[in-house]
């Protein structure tokens, strides 16, 4: 239990530095890349492709194990259908995004700099996951 709690630790200060070495916690810059005919900052697409590259190593590497590590079994979804509680949720995602230039990530990742807006985005966050929970589970 203290190593899954321990390389939980560590796999998310690790992913909190690469955002903000990244610039994922400034919101601007990824408004910028949303900005296609502004201020358009290409320079996320190299974040994207690098992120893309160790999450295929990652998983390659992960599941040519009978099980993970420090646990008993690998937790994958099981349900791969598109409904409209996926796609509602989606684009309540991507419009959240757009509108801030924040994600969860890089918004938690944030909050160590103290700025109202990441504060305020992870309150307002926090209120749609519990509003979230509202909705019915897909049957």
């Amino acid at each position: 239990m203290l190593m899954q709690r321990l390389t939980a630790l560590l796999a998310g200060l690790l992913f909190g530095v690469g955002l903000t070495f990244s610039g994922m916690v400034n919101p601007m810059k990824i408004l910028n890349f949303l900005d296609l005919f502004g201020q358009f900052d290409a320079s996320l697409i190299f974040v994207m492709g690098a992120g893309l590259i160790v999450a295929t190593i990652g998983y390659r590497l992960a599941f040519a194990q009978a099980r993970p590590l420090f646990g008993d079994m690998f937790h994958l979804p099981t349900v791969m259908d598109i409904d409209a509680r996926l796609v509602g949720g989606a684009a309540i995602f991507g419009l959240g995004w757009g509108l801030s230039g924040f994600c969860p990530g890089p918004a938690i990742a944030s909050l160590v700099l103290g700025h109202m807006e990441s504060i305020a985005f992870v309150v307002a966050m926090g209120v749609g996951m519990l509003a979230a929970g509202l909705v019915p589970e897909r049957s």
